[in-house]
């Protein structure tokens, strides 16, 4: 059952100094890496979510075209006074059914000790309401000033500590996503 995944990689933030961005283009080449996999990267500042809701007028066809094609998404978001960025939210938001029966992997950043904590701990309920199936396991970009270079290189002293914990978040999620998939081509809708 080692056919091939889509794996969505979803940078979490628009912002100008976005130092997770580098976390999340990491994360994007691991998982390119990886037998069987096809890794699509989303960067929200290459679509245009406005308004608010779902809303079929406003919608980013793109957007739709990638969640629609891939079996699984791997979310790398910073951490934002406690929580996940709007632009995150917002594209989110901007599906609702074609997230159903998929699987879900977070990945926090944050330049404090806890990596993101909090905010993959709120974005849990909110990717089990559109019908994400979460993994257990996610990863933690602490220190995110000091782990990446300005060029996106990461640290030398870091790299094993990241490939031990973004490998085993990869497994998890592509053990699901593969599930699901097969879930969702064999099995009635539930």
């Amino acid at each position: 059952m080692d056919e091939k995944v889509v794996i969505a990689v979803l940078a979490g933030t628009t912002r100008e100094k976005r130092r997770s961005f580098q976390a999340a283009k990491w994360v994007e080449s691991f998982g390119q890496n990886l037998p069987n996999v096809e890794i699509i990267f989303v960067d929200p500042k290459d679509f245009n979510f406005p308004n608010d809701g779902d809303d079929p007028e406003v919608k980013d066809r793109r957007y739709t075209d990638i969640i629609t094609r891939a079996d699984g998404l791997l979310i790398v978001t910073p951490e934002y006074n406690h929580h996940i960025p709007g632009s995150l939210k917002r594209m989110l938001d901007s599906e609702d059914t074609i997230y159903f029966h998929k699987a879900a992997s977070i990945i926090g950043v944050s330049n404090g000790d806890w990596g993101g904590t909090r905010a993959v701990e709120s974005l849990i309920p909110v990717l089990k309401a559109f019908g994400l199936a979460v993994t257990r396991n996610s990863a933690y970009f602490s220190h995110i000033d000091t782990t990446f270079h300005e060029d996106g290189s990461m640290n030398t002293e870091m790299i094993e500590k990241y490939n031990k914990s973004v490998g085993g978040v990869y497994n998890e999620l592509l053990w699901l996503t593969r599930a699901l998939k097969w879930g969702r081509n064999n099995l009635p809708s539930a």
